[in-house]
């Protein structure tokens, strides 16, 4: 019996370090790191305090605070912004789901976004767009999250609905913001008059979806053994590499309209998400290309000899290795991604970094807070690059790839 006690006590996992021994061990472990530690404190410090300082003190926010709904929406008509109301509550009450589902970092994230809106809602300010009408739908966002996390809970929800129901919604949002000609209850809306973080979100999220896997098809062809195939995908994935993603949008946005007829013309938005899904396919073709050529050449073999056919063989064999060894470099291709989307602003489209640029240039007040405005859309870009980057660090962690967080 006493044997036994002592074995369950030697395969405990070690408890977790307190600060003191955190700071022992990674700020004072030998006598360079301690001088380093004691010189770099004060400018640290000092860095920190005029920081904060500037922006609570020093810093004019007013090219930032009195625009929210532009940097939000754009232009998008003010009487028919429900729809991104109603986008958004759907995404809240699936992130709730989500939440309850499979909790993990879905659990952080959903308490962040409701931390946020109740914040929000209740800032003891006054502004004209944070009436009480936004006050009660931030607050009600919340509600949608708690909604989402009990009926998540529920086991006779299964997790290929909430997955579909995912995928569902970039289509539905973009049928809900575009609307239907000669229709009272949604009108047609322009993509010109869209613009803001919803723009950002839409070509980052739809350049997502698509370059995945049109990159995976790509990977597979240049691995065919059909020359025609082969060609074409190395001849698509080396051209679209070799060129900067400015002169992509470029030929989508001007050149490739030039060749359509006027009553065929492709709207702006879409093709710069075509632009976008081309010059992320190619980058990802060959990450996934890279995963494929780690797979041992064995595992085909047993596969195939288990009678499995090579349908089945590369779906649930091949290709979840091959991922699942190029994960770290398709999260950061999507999150490259993101940040590339703010070039669509050469070719006219007013995204998040465009409508702050248009805030700039719209008043000579504002010219002298630029600062100010690049610093806040930096920090936006920020937060939801760190974001992706959390959530692909958990998964790595979560399928044994790095026990790191």
């Amino acid at each position: 019996m006493i044997n036994t006690e002592i074995e369950q006590e030697m395969i405990k996992p070690p408890l977790p370090p307190g600060p003191l021994k955190w700071v022992k061990e990674n700020l004072f472990s030998s006598i360079f790191n301690s001088v380093m530690t004691v010189a770099l404190i004060p400018i640290v410090f000092y860095l920190l305090f005029s920081v904060v300082s500037w922006a609570l003190f020093s810093a004019d926010w007013r090219a930032v605070t009195q625009f929210p709904l532009l940097y939000t929406v754009g232009q998008y008509p003010r009487d028919q912004i429900w729809r991104v109301g109603v986008i958004l509550s759907s995404i809240f009450l699936f992130l709730g789901i989500s939440w309850g589902r499979w909790g993990g970092l879905l659990r952080s994230i959903s308490l962040a976004a409701g931390l946020v809106c109740v914040v929000t809602a209740l800032l003891p300010v006054q502004h004209p767009q944070l009436d009480q009408g936004m006050r009660l739908f931030l607050g009600s966002n919340t509600v949608m999250i708690l909604i989402g996390y009990f009926i998540g809970r529920i086991k006779a929800v299964k997790a290929s609905v909430i997955v579909v129901g995912w995928l569902l919604i970039p289509i539905c949002a973009v049928v809900l913001l575009a609307g239907i000609e000669n229709s009272e209850l949604i009108p047609n809306v322009p993509t010109t008059l869209w613009g803001g973080l919803l723009v950002t979100f839409l070509l980052a999220a739809g350049g997502i979806l698509l370059s995945f896997p049109l990159g995976v098809a790509l990977a597979f062809g240049r691995r065919s053994d059909l020359p025609v195939l082969s060609g074409f995908s190395t001849i698509f994935i080396e051209v679209i590499r070799g060129v900067p993603l400015v002169t992509i949008l470029f030929m989508f946005s001007i050149i490739l309209a030039l060749f359509l007829p006027v009553e065929s013309r492709i709207d702006r938005l879409v093709r710069a998400l075509m632009a976008v899904t081309v010059f992320s396919a190619a980058y990802s073709a060959e990450n996934v290309r890279g995963g494929l050529q780690s797979v041992p050449l064995g595992q085909i073999e047993a596969a195939k000899a288990l009678g499995m056919s090579n349908l089945k063989t590369t779906v649930f064999i091949v290709l979840p290795q091959a991922l699942r060894a190029v994960l770290p470099a398709i999260a950061g291709q999507f999150i490259s991604l993101f940040k590339d989307t703010t070039l669509v602003v050469i070719i006219g489209i007013n995204d998040f970094l465009g409508i702050g640029r248009s805030i700039i240039n719209s008043d000579p007040e504002f010219v002298q807070l630029r600062t100010e405005v690049y610093i806040f859309i930096a920090l936006i870009y920020w937060i939801f690059s760190y974001l992706m980057s959390l959530a692909s660090r958990r998964l790595e962690t979560a399928m044994g790839i790095s026990d790191n967080l």
